[in-house]
């Protein structure tokens, strides 16, 4: 990850696909415990914690159950056969993943889950030993099992399709030019019965869009679908080879030399002397050889995944290095990457980042475009470092900063937390964290000191250290106050943005107790105890469980849980934020699949926990406490895309059909109940955009010849027709009503782009009304969108394509007669005249209200809740708009019933739920 970036790089996805319902990397439900954290009395370490999603522990403490032998992971297997009845764990499901050796002995066998001989992706399961040979004994075990998976172990769709997929998941055409998958093979993704996947990581070769980061994608491999995909900064598995820095090594001895630093202050410097008498900045005093090279204003991806072939360390003819060994800021990473090492192996017992005294390697003085690049990076290999610009200096500096990119690496080697929602968050709250520690420690800063809590602060070339530092662990923030509601499109699901909230749990930990204890502590839970899927909350029984086996008394134990419960880490917290929507499902999947509404019933796509864990569709009553009820088939296929009109459901399905061949099918089913019905299946077609009213089903279906896309019609059960469309035309945004149906058409006129909201009557059998807006040409026109039928009207967005203007709203006769703008372009809501402008991203409409969703904004300084996307409302018939609902966090999707009511997507509570108002809540 990107030190300093508190937005969201370009995206790679329009919205990225959170996860698989009840995985847990989005942000799941939290485990089992005290709502209210531990009282005086009680044991603020868990004896059991339960699992979500499935009947094995999260946690179990406080054991002292004999487990004799020499075999750390065969006595551990053999424990927890021993107690399958405690444990739910089926041994011969798991593999061997790496026995993780304490300093003082303790060994904590890592598990892997295995379904059916494919890994489960994030599913780890940990022994704890203690003692040695008869003597040794199991102290605690827990961790990510999950029980009940029932998903196909065979792929059904061929490998280049499933490659082509995870490339095609990449929705930005300049990003998706040249990329290539690397392909991990199949996985089995968690939750309910599972949903095998093929796992690719996806990298382009435009600098400007891919450097420094990849996108991993998950395939379902028994459907063809997209199930899972985010943005990584460190791509590189750890199979990959350590950078061959210290290659030349060997023909190295050992020297000391002096070199400037940044500000150009005299260090002394451990340095390798090469055999013709020159010296290189190559540290060989440590079993981690350390080696610093200058790119010297190169590019930055010439270091992607290696090092060029004509790099070499910096370097100087004596033992006194050069005025720019300090300017490039090569002495400055040459002296962290050191203190880095000295504080995991002489503080915590760890003998590098990845443990085994690996090389760690540092790049400095790197440019993008041959512009400043005012960052730093951990590649999964070595440090990346920006050269500095007028504003800041090299970004070496920085020791802190130095130390959280490192403890990336430290993370990755051990508990290997996933980068979304909120395991991500902790992989960020844990480099803060030891970043911060190892500054502190080795500049003898105390924790007393104002400067102890900054991040960053000696970054900026002008500006006091609080103005500069890019965060701040002391900001005590918390969940219930503070938790960003970002969706996995947003910052990866906040990594960055809600990463404070455990850091400063933690800082405020180091504050309270003897800061070496408190890094003990902390390393310990993350070394041995966290696993790659866990929340906030396991993070909290991870530390807890940490300290009960470092010995802490209760009063420390008690100081530890204080800790997180002023930050609000506690068991329930999502329920803590006020929202003033009402929940109709909760923790989708996704919040990339629209909803609908209609008469008071719902319908919803989502990753179900039915036989094969793929997408399914569910559907239920607004005003109903009923469980929702699965409307489409358990037949392995992948069923998403609902649509109804309160009697009838229709959606599309995608997967092999009974023949065996790939493609998609429309299918209906009354909401009532009874059986599902094929309106259209086509071979090797991709169906999208079905709608329902009455008895006419529509749906977008393509013209392979022609590669365009237009409207499907099925009237009363009879086979789908095609609307004919001019040549060269092509429809999207599809609306449905009383016989009539809308969509955006568009066209090519030389150079231009022709768009125009249309109207087609069924009973006509032909266009009644078009407006076309043909401004539109090579980035500089407007885009047209979201068309809708409501109140007599047709209604529909026109955003422009410059992002000084705003979007209008407008409303156009049936007949074609006459447009009106219902939302003239205007500042966005609420910020007043000259502000920004506002920019709406979707549109729904009753036959009383329009509700819009305004676009995110383009925040600065760190995305805030604020700047996350928010519902509006305001009549048919023009008017000032109202904040539909006061929720902080991103609100998605609206779709709008009758009245004023809406159901919409929200990613307030930290997870994606399906919910409802009736009426806007005004001002907020």
């Amino acid at each position: 990850m990107h030190h300093r970036s508190r937005t969201p790089g370009p995206k790679l996805l329009g919205v990225a696909i959170a996860a698989v319902l009840g995985l847990g990397v989005a942000v799941p439900p939290a485990f089992a415990g005290p709502a209210g954290g531990p009282s005086a009395d009680a044991d603020p370490v868990p004896g059991l914690v339960a699992g979500s999603d499935t009947a094995a522990p999260q946690l179990v403490t406080g054991l002292a159950e004999a487990a004799p032998g020499d075999n750390p992971a065969e006595a551990a297997r053999a424990h927890l056969a021993a107690h399958q009845d405690r444990y739910q764990v089926d041994t011969a499901q798991l593999a061997e993943a790496g026995v993780e050796r304490a300093a003082d002995g303790r060994r904590t066998v890592r598990f892997e889950q295995r379904h059916g001989g494919i890994p489960v992706f994030g599913a780890r399961y940990l022994v704890h030993l203690v003692g040695e040979g008869a003597g040794q004994r199991v102290e605690s075990a827990g961790g990510k099992y999950f029980t009940g998976l029932t998903a196909p172990t065979v792929q059904s769709v061929p490998d280049e399709v499933l490659r082509r997929l995870a490339i095609g998941a990449v929705q930005d055409p300049a990003a998706r030019a040249g990329a290539a998958a690397e392909d991990h093979g199949l996985v089995v993704l968690p939750g309910g019965a599972g949903r095998l996947a093929r796992h690719f990581t996806v990298r382009g070769s435009d600098p400007a869009v891919w450097a420094a980061k990849a996108q991993e994608v998950f395939v379902d491999a028994a459907v063809g679908q997209v199930a899972l995909s985010y943005e990584v900064r460190a791509p590189y598995p750890l199979g990959v080879p350590a950078v061959a820095a210290a290659a030349a090594a060997p023909a190295l001895e050992p020297a000391t030399g002096t070199a400037p630093d940044v500000l150009g202050r005299p260090a002394r410097v451990n340095i390798g002397r090469l055999p013709d008498g020159t010296y290189q900045l190559v540290d060989l005093t440590r079993p981690a050889t350390v080696t610093t090279y200058d790119a010297a204003g190169r590019e930055v991806m010439d270091y992607d995944r290696t090092l060029p072939a004509d790099a070499h360390p910096a370097a100087s003819a004596t033992t006194e290095f050069p005025a720019t060994t300090g300017t490039s800021g090569a002495t400055d990473a040459h002296l962290n990457a050191a203190a880095v090492y000295d504080f995991y192996r002489d503080r915590l017992g760890r003998d590098g980042i990845d443990g085994k005294a690996g090389p760690i390697t540092s790049v400095v003085n790197v440019t993008s475009f041959g512009e400043p690049m005012d960052n730093a990076y951990w590649d999964g290999q070595k440090m990346i470092y920006g050269g500095g610009s007028g504003k800041y200096r090299p970004f070496s500096v920085a020791r802190d900063v130095a130390g959280h990119e490192m403890t990336h690496g430290v993370v990755k080697h051990t508990a290997e937390l996933v980068y979304l929602g909120q395991s991500g968050a902790l992989d960020e709250a844990l480099a803060d964290y030891f970043g911060n520690a190892i500054e502190v420690t080795s500049r003898g800063i105390p924790m007393t000191d104002p400067r102890a809590a900054l991040l960053g602060e000696d970054l900026c070339r002008t500006g006091t250290p609080e103005t500069c530092a890019d965060r701040r662990l002391d900001d005590r923030r918390s969940t219930a106050a503070d938790y960003i509601g970002a969706p996995a499109g947003v910052d990866n699901g906040g990594v960055h943005l809600n990463s404070t909230i455990v850091s400063g749990a933690l800082w405020d930990i180091r504050r309270t107790l003897d800061p070496l204890l408190a890094d003990r502590l902390v390393y310990r839970a993350l070394a041995e105890y966290l696993t790659p899927l866990d929340d906030f909350v396991d993070a909290r029984n991870a530390v807890l469980a940490a300290g009960r086996s470092l010995g802490l008394d209760r009063a420390q134990l008690r100081t530890v849980a204080g800790a997180f419960d002023a930050h609000g880490i506690k068991d329930g917290w999502q329920r803590r934020i006020g929202v003033d929507s009402r929940p109709l499902l909760r923790d989708l999947s996704t919040e990339s699949v629209t909803p609908d509404v209609a008469a008071g019933r719902w319908v919803v796509a989502t990753a179900g926990k039915g036989a094969k864990g793929s997408m399914a569709v569910y559907g239920g009553a607004v005003g109903g406490s009923a469980e929702p009820a699965r409307l489409s088939p358990e037949d392995g296929r992948s069923h998403s895309w609902p649509a109804t009109d309160g009697t009838t459901a229709v959606w599309a399905a995608m997967g092999p059909g009974a023949d065996g061949a790939w493609g998609m099918e429309v299918l209906a089913r009354p909401l009532a109940g009874g059986p599902v019905r094929s309106v259209h299946r086509g071979v090797n077609q991709y169906l999208g955009d079905v709608r329902v009213s009455g008895a006419d089903i529509a749906f977008l279906m393509p013209d392979h010849a022609t590669g365009r896309s237009g409207p499907a019609i099925s009237r009363d059960g009879a086979p789908a027709v095609p609307i004919a469309l001019p040549e060269g035309h092509a429809a999207a945004a599809l609306a449905l009503h009383d016989g009539l149906l809308a969509w955006t058409e568009s066209w090519q006129v030389g150079e231009r782009t022709v768009s125009a909201p249309t109207v087609y009557s069924l009973a006509a059998g032909k266009v009644v009304a078009q407006y076309v807006v043909d401004d539109a040409n090579a980035g500089a026109g407007t885009e047209v969108g979201s068309t809708r039928l409501a109140g007599g009207r047709l209604l529909w967005v026109e955003t422009p394509y410059d992002r000084t203007k705003g979007s209008t709203i407008r409303s156009g006769a049936l007949d074609g007669s006459g447009v009106t703008d219902l939302l003239p372009a205007g500042p966005r809501p609420g910020s007043g005249a000259g502000s920004e402008p506002r920019r709406i991203a979707g549109l729904t409409a009753s036959d009383r209200a329009v509700t819009f969703a305004e676009a995110g904004r383009r925040a600065t300084g760190g995305t805030k809740n604020t700047d996350l996307p928010k519902l509006w409302q305001l009549p048919l018939t023009g008017g000032t708009p109202e904040r539909m609902s006061c929720n902080r966090g991103g609100q998605y999707f609206p779709v709008a019933d009758r009245g004023t009511r809406v159901v919409w997507l929200d990613a307030t509570a930290g997870r994606t739920d399906l919910v409802v108002r009736e009426r806007a809540a005004g001002t907020c």
